[in-house]
């Protein structure tokens, strides 16, 4: 079942600035972590020691800014990318509440990231960092709809073949002939929230699914 959804009901449902739970899902793994750090040390020790070089010169105030930016950038870098995943998911031109069923449910094992590692013998070695991920494939009464995936944790053990699932559903056609993308999906049976990014505001989305789907 899919129940059309007016543009500014989307936009309570996804903000256009992250929420705390986007910034987190955003901020990344520790490797990630640590990327945006020695981005930030790196470039704001640069820009400021370039700027006390610079305190006759005009341009002193725009390297004193710039070097104040690359030291926020493990805050403002995953509110950046966070505010453009959001943005990307408002760009099509319809989007509904799906209700549907899980029609089938498998998992597989991902590399997440590798890094090359000497190991005993000096000889460097391909180390992989793999996590099994959880793939739902969703229907309803007309058929196969879309699939979500999200790495696999305890919780998600009781997910099961016929549980319930409600999320958004976008699509550039009225009929939504073509589904382009999917939200994150609410499990209410289950009380479980599932996917690898949070796009929704989830007391709205479970507001607005008790006045448009139960009433």
């Amino acid at each position: 079942m899919l129940i059309p959804i007016r543009q500014n009901e989307l936009n309570k449902l996804i903000p256009s600035v992250a929420t705390s739970n986007q910034f987190a899902a955003a901020l990344g793994n520790p490797r990630k972590i640590l990327q945006r750090i020695i981005i930030s040390s790196i470039g704001g020790v640069v820009t400021l020691l370039i700027s006390q070089s610079q305190v006759t010169s005009q341009f002193y105030s725009m390297w004193l800014i710039l070097g104040v930016v690359f030291l926020l950038y493990l805050l403002w870098g995953p509110i950046l990318e966070a505010s453009r995943s959001n943005a990307k998911m408002k760009k099509y031109a319809f989007s509904a509440i799906f209700e549907g069923s899980i029609i089938e449910i498998y998992s597989q094992e991902r590399v997440e990231d590798s890094q090359e590692q000497a190991n005993k013998m000096g000889q460097l070695e391909l180390i992989e960092n793999r996590r099994r991920w959880l793939i739902i494939e969703i229907g309803d009464e007309d058929g196969y709809l879309s699939k979500i995936e999200f790495p696999l944790e305890s919780k998600h053990q009781s997910i099961s073949k016929g549980t319930l699932v409600r999320g958004l559903v976008f699509s550039n056609n009225r009929d939504f002939s073509k589904i382009l993308n999917i939200s994150d999906a609410w499990l209410p049976g289950k009380r479980l929230w599932v996917g690898q990014y949070p796009f929704l505001l989830r007391p709205a989305f479970e507001e607005l699914c008790y006045l448009r789907i139960n009433n």
